[in-house]
């Protein structure tokens, strides 16, 4: 089974960075990335911070959860979001904060109020300042996947403009008992354009390979998980892919520690169409989705199939 490569955001060169990020991209769905900039004070400050959230009882944290928004914003309890196809719900509970858009803003129906948990008022300064930095780290991965793609490095920046992008805190409780074949996540793709993934040095993150194997992917101390989502997939024509991927449940001891990850969900705009790239379609290669597609629309349609939405 081949290494996945460990690439270094940190060049001047973005073309090579392109190259690099963009052949790991089409050979697994994802690259593991270091050097992204991302405020390491910070990001041990939003550690600490959701550890002592996802402490509170139940109770407390069900006040920051609105069942008519589809998890959008505030929390999810455990067990409610389940993997398209699977017989089981995830064994975890989560936390949304999106981006906040000004009163009159086109796109402001589409994305609610951040919600924020109460007594917690650092909760708020340390998580929006997480997001934007995360937002800044993704743009510039696109960027370099734009010179890949053979596009304007600039294409991207239109396209995620206020887009609905989440940044997700997730706690997998400790196992307890038998949990009848549920799994910590199950196998999925991602909806969105790219994820960027905190915490996956934490043993059990897989990934399907094309021979049918499961492969861990685990990034050095402080290093990112990044994965296509299938609106990327859909825009390249599956040039890039969007890789199943797992959280399987630890043996032995560690069965009884939380996991904890922050997956950053980059979206494009809720109004932009996703219109295949006339580079990605060749005779070989057929355009998959001659009719085009709001963003804002597919989110819905995989929001339905996940449960987070009623039909």
């Amino acid at each position: 089974m081949t290494v996945m490569p460990i690439i270094s955001l940190e060049t001047d060169n973005a073309r090579a960075l392109g190259q690099a990020l963009g052949n790991s991209f089409k050979s697994y769905g994802f690259a593991i990335v270091t050097d992204h900039g991302l405020d390491a004070s910070l990001v041990q400050r939003a550690w600490e911070l959701t550890a002592e959230l996802f402490a509170r009882d139940e109770a407390y944290k069900r006040r920051g959860y609105r069942p008519g928004i589809a998890g959008a914003r505030g929390y999810t309890p455990f067990k409610t979001e389940i993997a398209k196809g699977a017989a089981h719900h995830d064994l975890k509970e989560f936390w949304h904060v999106g981006r906040t858009l000004p009163a009159g803003h086109p796109l402001r129906s589409s994305m609610p109020d951040n919600i924020w948990p109460e007594t917690m008022p650092e909760f708020e300064v340390v998580l929006t300042e997480l997001y934007a930095q995360m937002d800044q780290v993704g743009a510039n991965i696109l960027s370099s996947i734009a010179l890949y793609l053979g596009l304007d490095a600039h294409w991207f920046d239109r396209a995620i403009a206020d887009g609905n992008s989440v940044l997700r805190l997730l706690h997998y409780p400790p196992i307890v008992g038998s949990p009848d074949g549920a799994i910590r996540a199950g196998a999925h793709e991602d909806i969105n354009l790219i994820t960027l993934l905190l915490g996956a040095e934490e043993a059990g993150l897989e990934i399907l390979r094309p021979d049918g194997s499961w492969q861990s992917v685990s990034p050095p101390p402080g290093g990112l998980a990044v994965n296509v989502g299938d609106m990327l997939q859909r825009l390249t024509n599956h040039m890039l892919p969007s890789t199943t991927h797992r959280v399987v449940n630890p043996a032995g001891e560690r069965a009884r520690y939380s996991r904890y990850s922050m997956p950053y969900f980059l979206h494009l705009r809720s109004d932009f169409l996703i219109s295949t790239l006339p580079g990605c379609i060749s005779v070989d290669h057929p355009n998959r989705y001659p009719t085009p597609i709001l963003a804002d629309d597919y989110l819905r349609e995989r929001l339905i199939e996940i449960g987070l939405l009623k039909p």
